[in-house]
């Protein structure tokens, strides 16, 4: 231990080695210029030893590349290391895993155990969109909270948290009481359904709250250049808490019992505010009251600050823009299962592959989206780019029914998700780039209603689309049963090109 303190040392002086022009010098940099001067040979009690000094270049060498290969390394800053950084991201795995309860395994418990009527439950599962539209209201609020701690964002989010915790924990028993399950088919049909109905817009409405302000904090803390890279990490983080709680909450619910559905949702109501504690820790940099010399700000009323950002240059052709963008994408979501299995005679293990293989291109996309724009290219160019690939992503997966090729379909699947990952990227980087300074939250919030209310509306009207065309028994050159899906595959690449009409303007005037 003792021959190794010249190179101890020299990691934790960090001082005394030049920074490079522009910052974000990593260890392993350092390190590897320190290896690599001439009289950098490691010493054990003062003999120089050779073979002393080929380790420490080794070392050296190892921990520039291993930070480069790192997915998102690129995202941490001296301002803002990987560790605070991912610890922020968790923020992201506790929404991912709510969204993939209430989307995804509630929506087949209830329908399928707890023999709820199906029209019932999609009503019930789409009530956290009427808290969508207070995502600018709550971006507003955090922009200029005031507290006797100086902090801003970091109340709200705790809000969120305890709301989606109380959602979370009340919903389980809610559940049952619907149901009519065990002693509660005693019990007036009403209150299951209050219940129910209060215990997912509580849930949802913590998300659309933790979501919202989380995003904004990030944008704070983040230096201008780094954004891209945190924004693809916070998707990526969304999609693994996604991926892993979906595979946590089957693997749990394999042998469902009442007790059983119990524990995993309020489970995930501990774990939420347990992530979420722990990503918060000494995030926000705060100013006590009573150290302030100065009087408190006078805050703004939301249509002041609402007006005001609305006359900001293209700030409401940016949300049009993701409207349709995200209009377009979302629409095809809740069709890919029941395409796979209906039109294409997939099994129930294979269409479930499906939601991955539109995941993992999502990841690619992000990954990719993350890297070039941290280049500084124009993140409008990345939503156009994200919206021209999503056109013959649907046309593969139209043409997959009357070839009946699988592999076709899911190559559909994997660039539409690519394509999505693009756009997503791309417009949330742009609305993080050009938010004004002291109206990031609003910036977020409107960002974040628009998209979840353009999804939200997406998925409804799949729905109702498809079922009224497949009604109408037309003859076309494809199984019959593919008649309403592809309807909806058509619609969504008409609304890509309205994307890209809105978003090319945008395109134009950032060049300017």
């Amino acid at each position: 231990m003792h021959g190794h303190a010249p190179l101890t040392w020299a990691i934790a002086d960090r001082q005394t080695v030049p920074e490079k022009a522009g910052g974000g010098t990593t260890d392993g940099d350092r390190i590897y210029r320190m290896a690599n001067q001439p009289n950098s040979t490691a010493t054990m009690d003062g003999p120089r030893l050779k073979g002393g000094a080929i380790s420490k270049r080794m070392m050296g060498v190892w921990l520039q590349r291993s930070t480069r290969l790192l997915p998102f390394a690129d995202a941490a800053s001296e301002t803002l290391p990987l560790s605070r950084l991912l610890r922020l991201a968790l923020i992201q795995v506790s929404v991912g895993m709510s969204l993939t309860l209430l989307v995804g395994t509630l929506n087949r418990v209830m329908i399928v155990e707890l023999k709820v009527p199906a029209g019932l439950v999609g009503v019930m599962l789409s009530l956290p969109l009427l808290f969508a539209p207070l995502r600018a209201f709550v971006g507003h609020k955090s922009d200029n909270h005031v507290s006797a701690l100086g902090l801003r964002r970091i109340p709200y989010i705790f809000r969120g948290t305890m709301v989606q915790f109380g959602g979370l924990a009340l919903m389980p028993f809610a559940l049952l009481v619907l149901a009519g399950s065990l002693q509660s088919n005693m019990a007036p049909a009403w209150i299951g359904q209050s219940t129910a109905a209060l215990a997912i817009l509580l849930a949802g409405a913590g998300i659309h709250i933790t979501q919202t302000v989380g995003l904004a904090l990030a944008t704070d803390l983040a230096p201008e250049k780094d954004q891209p890279n945190v924004v693809g990490l916070m998707y990526v983080m969304l999609l693994i808490g996604s991926i892993v709680s979906a595979l946590a909450f089957g693997a749990f619910l394999v042998n469902f019992t009442p007790g059983r559905l119990i524990q995993v949702i309020q489970g995930s109501a501990v774990i939420t505010v347990f992530l979420n504690f722990i990503a918060l820790w000494k995030q926000e940099p705060r100013r006590p009251r009573h150290l302030r010399t100065e009087p408190d700000p006078v805050a703004p009323t939301f249509r002041e600050s609402w007006d005001s950002y609305a006359a900001q240059h293209n700030a409401v052709p940016r949300l049009v823009a993701v409207g349709f963008g995200t209009l377009a994408f979302s629409m095809a979501d809740v069709l890919l299962e029941p395409y796979g299995g209906q039109v294409l005679g997939l099994g129930v293990g294979s269409t479930t592959k499906l939601t991955a293989a539109f995941a993992g291109g999502s990841l690619l996309g992000f990954t990719l989206a993350s890297r070039i724009l941290s280049r500084g290219v124009d993140p409008f160019r990345m939503a156009v780019a994200g919206a021209i690939i999503g056109i013959p992503s649907f046309m593969l997966v139209i043409a997959s029914a009357p070839l009946q090729n699988v592999w076709l379909f899911v190559a559909g699947i994997v660039t539409m998700g690519f394509g999505a990952g693009l756009f997503g990227h791309g417009t949330l980087t742009a609305t993080m780039q050009f938010a004004p300074k002291d109206q990031i939250g609003m910036a977020m919030g409107a960002w974040g209603t628009v998209q979840a209310t353009a999804a939200g509306m997406g998925a409804a009207l799949a729905g109702i689309l498809r079922d009224v065309v497949s009604s109408r028994g037309l003859a076309m050159p494809w199984p019959a049963a593919a008649n309403g899906y592809v309807a909806v595959y058509m619609i969504e690449i008409w609304l890509l090109l309205a994307t890209l009409i809105a978003v090319v303007p945008l395109l134009r005037e950032h060049k300017r």
